[in-house]
């Protein structure tokens, strides 16, 4: 009786995150009884500097997960220290860095346009103290962004002026308040979209305090039916490219050029952010080729086509420029100096991944598709190279398709792809999991092999 007491009071009470203690009596054969206190992992020297790089909040869920899957038998209690750093995240930023192989090469939802090595970097120079609105020569303050504003002036030499601000939408919103409130905007009915995630064009352009002009039908404008709406209430006619869908058949559009001649000024929203035309992508327009059909004004997003952040480009008409740059709202728009510096490395550093996406070789992405499953081919692993076919996205080109190559896994393991360590994002197509290999770049091929194998394992 007095041998069983002495034991019983070996035993500690759970630590207060509700870890059972580790017994130092006789062994009770329950393994749950193993898992260390809390405050005993945190002395790990590993989550120990982890709390230096991510705060104790992160670090402490992180050990507390991983005694949770100790609770429940899917790791050892000897494992919970290096399940909790296997669990830590890489930054403190709360996003999850993901593999995008959808086959989209702006996916929305991921984040549009990948950022290049250049840019990456100078938003880290960019996060100190910088420059960005103080000439160091002189000692006075200096035009914010004036560097990335004569870079977009060298890639579009057709642009008298450039503006930047937060988003593509904003670039227009600003351009309808500065020169259309209480004016009227002439547009086509077939070019009032909505852009995406239940936003349309005439709403936000009504929200400006402008009145819409709507002309010709949803298939077919005439420039004569735009002719017949200017009037002096007129600030200018939009015209709006139709990115994320086409109309096909029984159809007619007026161009910039041939608006251009009507005698106000013509606003093009192209939307995708390509600056120059692309051998790939023959009726998607550019900004340099609108202004030299016409355009006063250009607007365009920055993380499209064009690779960089996410803002708004507004290109075009010196005066025009200057008057949506002073105007009041363009304070409320404007980019942070984190923005600036991506965008000026995207403009003036080399190719970035969503060029090298769009460019890349067919024969190429078949080659690396074929490498990848001969790699991961073997008992357990349902893997196949197979042809696939890759869209640009992000409201671009519509009806474009890319060849490219992919690996085709059983259906059932998307879910285990996405939740992985490395989480990858495929696609469903024909009952089966294809992990498409355009917007993935050949660096991370290694990556995309280990999150098959990690797939693998978590299925069986």
């Amino acid at each position: 009786m007095g041998r069983r007491v002495a034991e019983r009071g070996t035993e500690q009470e759970p630590d207060e995150d509700g870890a059972q203690p580790c017994v130092t009596g006789a062994a009770l054969g329950d393994a749950r009884r193993r898992i260390p206190r809390t405050d005993a992992v945190l002395k790990d020297p590993r989550l120990v500097a982890a709390v230096g790089r991510l705060g104790p909040g992160t670090v402490k869920t992180a050990v507390r997960q991983a005694q949770e899957q100790a609770r429940h038998g899917t790791v050892p209690p000897e494992a919970v220290a290096d399940t909790a750093v296997a669990l830590l995240p890489r930054t403190a930023g709360g996003l999850r860095p993901v593999i995008n192989a959808t086959g989209v090469l702006l996916h929305t939802n991921l984040g549009r346009a990948p950022l290049s090595a250049a840019a990456r970097l100078a938003v880290l120079d960019a996060a100190g103290p910088t420059d960005v609105e103080l000439d160091l020569v002189t000692g006075v303050r200096a035009r914010r962004g004036r560097s990335v504003l004569q870079a977009l002036r060298e890639r579009v030499p057709s642009a008298d002026a450039a503006h930047v601000v937060n988003n593509g939408a904003a670039a227009l919103v600003l351009a309808a308040t500065a020169l259309a409130t209480g004016r009227e905007i002439v547009v086509s009915r077939g070019e009032l979209v909505e852009i995406g995630d239940g936003f349309r064009l005439p709403d936000l352009l009504v929200s400006t305090g402008a009145r819409l002009r709507e002309v010709g039908t949803t298939n077919r404008t005439r420039v004569e039916d735009y002719a017949a709406a200017i009037g002096p209430e007129t600030a200018f006619v939009l015209k709006v490219h139709t990115s994320n869908f086409r109309i096909t058949g029984f159809t007619r559009a007026a161009s910039v050029r041939d608006l251009a001649g009507l005698g106000v000024p013509v606003v093009a929203d192209i939307g995708s952010g390509l600056l120059a035309p692309h051998p790939l992508l023959p009726e998607e327009p550019d900004a340099a080729g609108q202004l030299r059909s016409g355009a006063a004004l250009v607007t365009a997003s920055g993380d499209k086509l064009l690779g960089g952040p996410q803002c708004g480009l507004i290109l075009g008409d010196a005066g025009l420029v200057g008057a949506l740059a002073r105007h009041p709202l363009a304070r409320a728009l404007r980019v942070d100096k984190l923005t600036l510096a991506a965008l000026h490395a995207t403009l003036t550093g080399p190719e970035t991944p969503t060029a090298r996406a769009l460019n890349a070789d067919p024969r190429t992405l078949t080659r690396r598709a074929e490498r990848l499953a001969c790699q991961l081919r073997g008992p357990g692993l349902d893997v196949h190279a197979v042809p696939s076919a890759a869209t640009v996205g992000g409201g671009g080109a519509p009806g474009v398709t890319l060849p490219s190559a992919a690996l085709s896994l059983p259906e059932a393991w998307a879910s285990a792809l996405r939740t992985g360590p490395v989480p990858v994002v495929g696609r469903i197509e024909s009952g089966r999991c294809l992990l498409d290999l355009r917007a993935v770049p050949e660096e991370d091929d290694a990556l995309l092999a280990e999150a098959v194998r990690t797939a693998a394992r978590a299925r069986r």
